[in-house]
């Protein structure tokens, strides 16, 4: 954990302890701190939550993002709380705002939650946490998004963030917000093919890709001639890169556009300006997905 983030951590240990004496809502031992509504508002924005999502959040407290996610963005969905008390608030707060139908409240450990319908996920958690519930959040369908508050999901960087000015939050860092944007990744680390019809004939051209959460590296080998390919990032399912590689007797551009199922990458190759080719690659050999940073810098040795 870098210094910034232990700082962050123990200043919001401190806060609760602090807090702990004073009127929260929760019961018991329980602490509760909410989710400044402002902050609320602009974690679903950058989410794009709408009509046809499913959010679940974890740690819901006293409903504010479900609630808001029904009846200001028209979504549906449910949170995640042990909290008796808390849970019995969040519930009469659907019912006063008319969204009961779409928000809904499980008592459960979130640890235990199905996640697997939620097209959006939503939290407020310390970061031993967020890491713990990472693997989870990486087996979900892939374009599957994830917002947190004030910290973020360790190695996996985020693809988005935004810092908020909050006068009135008085725990974490007092007076900012912190939110983290993730979209989940499709898998494609391993050993891909493709056969590419250009210049009159077929080209076999296998790709070994090295994947840190979103972000992929790795090597080509085009007519059996090797090139290393840059690093690019993979959004959802969605898969877009660029390289030089080896074409007749030099090197052309090639820009790779496609989307992930399962085993097959499918869309179309741009090769030199021209006019784009389709292009599939099929999964030769799955490979292991990194929990660290790639040791690379994205160049391109030839």
């Amino acid at each position: 954990m870098s210094f910034i983030k232990r700082w962050r951590f123990c200043t919001l240990l401190l806060s609760l302890t602090a807090l702990s004496a004073t009127a929260q809502d929760g019961k018991g031992d329980v602490v509760y701190v909410p989710t400044p509504q402002v902050v609320v508002e602009e974690m679903l924005e950058m989410a794009k939550v709408g009509p046809s999502d499913f959010i679940i959040d974890l740690g819901s407290g006293d409903g504010r993002i479900v609630i808001t996610a029904a009846k200001k963005f028209g979504a549906r969905g449910f949170g995640v709380d042990l909290d008796a008390y808390l849970l019995k608030k969040a519930r009469e707060s659907a019912r006063r705002e008319g969204v009961a139908e779409r928000a809904q409240f499980v008592e459960q450990n979130l640890f235990e939650a199905d996640l697997s319908h939620a097209t959006v996920i939503t939290s407020y958690l310390l970061p031993e946490m967020n890491e713990k519930l990472r693997p989870k959040l990486l087996a979900l369908k892939p374009g599957t998004r994830v917002v947190t508050h004030d910290y973020d999901m360790g190695e996996w960087h985020p693809d988005e963030q935004k810092t908020l000015d909050v006068p009135e939050k008085q725990v974490g860092d007092p007076g900012k917000s912190y939110i983290f944007f993730y979209i989940v990744p499709a898998k494609i680390a391993g050993k891909w093919e493709s056969l590419i019809y250009t210049g009159g004939r077929g080209v076999i051209y296998e790709f070994e890709f090295d994947q840190s959460f979103q972000k992929v590296g790795g090597d080509a080998r085009v007519d059996g001639k090797p090139a290393r390919l840059p690093l690019f990032q993979v959004r959802g399912d969605q898969v877009s890169f660029e390289a030089e590689l080896p074409q007749g007797a030099g090197l052309a551009k090639h820009r790779f556009q496609g989307r992930v199922r399962d085993d097959v990458i499918e869309g179309t190759v741009t090769i030199g300006g021209q006019k784009p080719l389709p292009w599939k690659a099929q999964l030769k050999a799955r490979g292991e997905l990194r929990m660290s940073a790639l040791e690379t810098d994205g160049s391109v040795p030839w």
